[in-house]
């Protein structure tokens, strides 16, 4: 998948990136065998030459990646640079 950068200023901070449309649905068809609560999915994700775990956050019909900031500090990753993520699932 490949995803625009964006910093969420919310109470608690935090970056992601944004599934697309097509991308959303096909997370959709399996998340209901694997959501843990709110429908939470948990994923494994690659970004250059770092992997890490997180869970992706539904929201107005798309999936957010979260990015912590020693991801981002690790791939070089700014706020709107365009992001290519290989996402996998359980």
């Amino acid at each position: 998948m490949k995803g625009e950068v964006w910093h969420w200023r919310g109470p608690s901070p935090f970056h992601f990136i944004r599934t697309n449309k097509v991308e959303s649905e096909e997370i959709q068809f399996i998340a209901g065998h694997l959501s843990y609560g709110w429908g939470c999915i948990p994923t494994t994700v690659r970004i250059g030459e770092t992997t890490f775990t997180t869970a992706l956050i539904p929201k107005d019909g798309i999936y957010l990646v979260p990015l912590k900031n020693a991801i981002r500090t690790s791939e070089n990753i700014d706020v709107g640079q365009l992001v290519t993520a290989e996402l996998s699932f359980p």
